[in-house]
């Protein structure tokens, strides 16, 4: 079946490992053709460590996924997608590497700890040797002097070629040429690498990684070679017509992500990209981005915020306060995590920045006055008040006034927490992240080389003033996104618990409700500006799924009745309550479990969440948090008295009761919220991605749990029933809305995204729907007319009463709920009657 695969028109995200594979994704190509998808997008599709459930801790560029099939199966999948007119859209991890177990699995870094500066792969890995010719690898379960008994020296069958090897229980490393006859202690002195004791990684590292993950080292794509080299295979295929689009992981971590996007475009010929961009509420993505927008965070926090009701705000803090407390605000909440962050986890990227701080003015006489004790706290406060994820600025490029604003307002918030003798470095730290001279430097404006040339400092490797300042300005860039991720969303995230649906990728807790106004003003920003971008609900980076985030909202629509069923679930649970158990912890249980608990009409939530599944996601709450334990430093007793309660809370009778209580109370609003968020998604400006199984209801939580096996042939026959039979339950009913909008916009594609398509906003006399049109450009008839309900429970009592939607002279025919209408002014009341939705088509003659 032929059909454009030039731009998806949405796109249905699929986990691939050893459990489901390529030909496992093959085989349910009919049913997304079915379903209306016009993209399948692949998670990563390259060598992975072994056993990996996610594929972003690639080991071989050059090979497709074995686990998955291999690239033969990779060419199967690709020619069932394209044989039902489904285009291929691939997840790419330019970021970083994988640290396997055994190493030798990643040939270029076992080449690189075998061979140094003499291996083909040296400038692969961005490493900081200026203070040592070893390699840190961090994997030791005690400090060295306790662990060489553990370590012997061998020979194995490396990649076929028999080799001597140091061993450490499973871990396995090569032996540089030369020292095989080395007593073990010399042995392990001459390496490329130096065994270290795991604890100080932090500290001592001296690689450039994925956030705080040891095992995931950086690599420079910012060189044309290395770009070259790890984009080849995924090149090539898609030169052969295999994969038709892109989405870039972690682009904040590049050296120079706007220079990545110009030349992945140039290497394909140009073709669909999508960044993976956190954007802040007042963030737009940089217009000379060559890509078509971001993987559809911003979109998530404007449809989820739809149907929040601010108005529950105070009742919410009130009841957050009194459990927890706590007074604290959200951002003190992230400022404090950020401290905890960069000294625990953080350590060494810090350390980094100060060094060549440092190495600038040892450089020159009239900076030489700036200690390391001023710089360091200079560049911690301005790495903690900064309020995005990265500013776009980089060597020999004029920085834009707003980049700037960016670094310039963060330091005017750290000079508060600084002393006299420390601003005066603070003023030459800002300069640096900057790109300019700054005062004291008196020396006019300077060319920086481009990230390329400067960003691998290799032993003997002379450096000179300029490199350090392009190293620092880039390397301080790529600090930031890891301090605000790990600190906001991996860490604040588990705090701060006065309503967790909008603790989410994304979004801000601060951020409850999204008026209508604001809602279509960025829909009409995206048709105009960034009209093939992603939009999501759900991805597999989201804390909770977007049902998990529909049942959460209800919280804002009854904060009365919720803080009622906190108190009933209390007074229930008062004799299982540990000591050890705080408030803040205690109402984030009774929210996950709210959202969690049996929902009627749907398969997932038939019954409540398992004992297992909530002691995982709680036993990551917990350490993510880092209040009363953490990954690095687990406390026991904690953790085990908050899992025994919660479990318990499963089988107490009361609990239920009052849970069941609730969520029939909420049930009605729950419904419009899942359906409406969905409907609008599917149809604003944008290309919509579902997440697998998304297309009905679905009640993960944060991965791994969000990674479980999918019942395809459920959602299959379902689907199958719908063409003959009304939905019977919730899980039809929004895989009604699912694949009714996707069909829709499949047979008018260019009315939905691109820049033909129209998007206008409908006003109405109630606030309690969002309505809008799609069509052309050129054309004042609109294709379809959405029609969402948004905070249910204030139609209770008098219905729509009034309200209506006044239609254009025409026919039109609502594609859900099967019922035509002539045009002119129809009563929401008829609308609606059936369903919280509709999606009225217009019916050509």
């Amino acid at each position: 079946m032929e059909t454009n695969r030039t731009v998806p028109n949405s796109t249905y995200r699929m986990q691939l490992h050893g459990g489901f594979t390529f030909d496992d994704a093959a085989a349910w190509m009919p049913y997304l053709h079915s379903l209306g998808v016009t993209h399948l997008f692949c998670s990563p599709i390259l060598q992975a460590s072994p056993g990996s459930t996610h594929g972003y801790d690639v080991v071989d560029h050059s090979r497709i996924s074995e686990e998955c099939g291999g690239e033969e199966a990779f060419r199967r999948l690709s020619q069932a997608a394209h044989e039902q007119g489904i285009g291929v859209v691939v997840d790419v991890v330019p970021n970083h590497m994988a640290v396997p177990t055994p190493i030798w699995h990643n040939h270029a870094l076992w080449d690189v700890l075998r061979r140094g500066p003499e291996s083909a792969y040296a400038e692969w890995f961005d490493l900081d040797m200026t203070d040592s010719q070893a390699i840190l690898m961090p994997v030791l379960g005690n400090r060295i002097g306790r662990e060489l008994e553990h370590i012997s020296f061998t020979t194995d069958v490396i990649n076929g070629e028999e080799q001597p090897v140091v061993a450490y229980y499973d871990q396995v490393f090569p032996v540089r040429p030369g020292t095989e006859d080395l007593p073990l202690d010399e042995l392990l002195e001459r390496q490329w690498y130096r065994l270290a004791y795991w604890r100080i990684g932090s500290e001592e590292l001296n690689y450039r990684r994925f956030f705080d993950v040891d095992t995931l080292a950086a690599i420079r794509v910012e060189d044309p070679a290395i770009f070259e080299a790890t984009h080849r295979k995924l090149i090539q295929l898609h030169t052969e017509g295999l994969i038709d689009g892109f989405r870039i992981d972690h682009i904040d971590g590049l050296a120079n992500p706007r220079q990545y996007l110009a030349d992945l475009q140039r290497a394909t010929g140009g073709c669909w990209v999508v960044a993976e961009k956190i954007l802040e509420y007042d963030e737009v993505l940089p217009a000379d981005f060559e890509c078509a927008g971001t993987t559809g965070y911003d979109s998530l926090l404007r449809v989820a915020g739809l149907f929040h009701v601010p108005g529950s705000v105070p009742r919410l803090t009130d009841l957050w306060e009194r459990m927890s407390g706590s007074g604290e605000g959200f951002a003190s909440t992230v400022l404090n995590a950020k401290r905890t962050v960069v000294k625990e986890s953080l350590f060494t990227e810090l350390n980094r920045l100060v060094n060549i701080a440092m190495a600038i003015c040892d450089g020159d006489i009239r900076l030489r006055d700036h200690t390391r004790r001023q710089l360091n706290h200079a560049i911690r406060e301005l790495l903690y008040q900064f309020s995005r994820y990265r500013a776009y600025v980089e060597p020999g490029r004029a920085t834009p006034e707003s980049e700037r604003e960016i670094i310039v307002e963060a330091a005017t918030k750290a000079r508060e927490y600084l002393t006299i003798d420390e601003l005066d470095a603070l003023d030459f730290v800002v300069a640096l992240a900057l790109g300019e001279t700054g005062e004291t430097d008196m020396g006019g404006a300077v060319t920086l080389p481009a990230p390329s040339k400067i960003l691998n400092q290799l032993p003997g490797r002379a450096h000179n003033p300029s490199d350090l300042r392009a190293e620092f300005m880039v390397r301080f860039a790529q600090t930031c996104g890891p301090v605000m991720a790990k600190s906001k969303e991996d860490t604040a995230f588990y705090r701060w618990n006065r309503f967790i649906g909008v603790n989410e990728v994304g979004s801000d807790p601060n951020i409850i409700g999204i008026n209508q106004d604001d809602f279509h003003g960025f829909c009409r920003t995206l048709a105009a500006d960034w009209s093939t971008s992603m939009t999501t609900l759900s991805t597999h980076d989201t804390k909770r799924s977007e049902d998990v985030r529909a049942r959460l909202a209800v919280l804002t629509e009854y904060p009365r009745e919720w803080e009622h069923c906190v108190g009933e679930l209390r007074a229930a649970t008062s004799e299982l309550r540990p000591a050890l158990l705080d408030g803040g912890t205690e109402l984030f249980l009774w929210q996950t479990l709210a959202a969690t608990w049996t929902l009627p009409s749907t398969a997932a939530g038939a019954e409540a969440i398992s004992a297992d599944r909530l002691t995982r996601y709680l036993t990551k709450a917990m350490r993510e948090s880092k209040l009363h334990t953490s990954w690095t430093s687990p406390d026991e007793d904690y953790e085990s008295a908050v899992i025994e309660f919660a479990t318990a809370c499963l089988t107490t009778p009361e609990v239920g009761a009052a849970l069941d209580a609730f969520t029939e109370l909420t049930f009605p609003s729950v419904r419009a919220n899942i359906l409406g968020q969905k409907l609008i998604q599917l149809t604003m400006p944008g290309v919509p991605d579902l997440y697998q199984g998304c297309e009905v209801v679905d009640l993960s939580l944060v991965d791994p749990d969000n990674r479980r096996p999918i019942d395809y042939y459920r959602r299959s026959g379902v689907l199958t029933a719908l063409d003959m039979n009304p939905p019977a339950d919730l899980d039809a009913e929004k895989l009604l809305v699912t694949s009714r909008a996707l069909l829709l916009r499949r047979d008018h594609p260019e009315a939905f995204r691109g820049p033909d398509a129209d998007y206008r906003s409908v006003s109405l006399n109630t606030g309690h729907a969002v309505v809008f049109e799609r069509g052309y450009r050129d054309s004042e008839t609109p294709v379809a007319i959405t029609v969402a309900t948004r905070v249910q429970s204030g139609l209770n009592e008098e219905g729509w009463g009034d309200a209506e939607l006044v239609l254009p002279n025409l026919r039109f025919r609502d594609v859900l709920a099967g019922r035509e209408y002539p045009g002119g002014a129809t009563p929401l009341a008829d609308i609606l009657d059936s369903l919280p939705v509709a999606l009225l088509v217009h019916q050509v003659d």
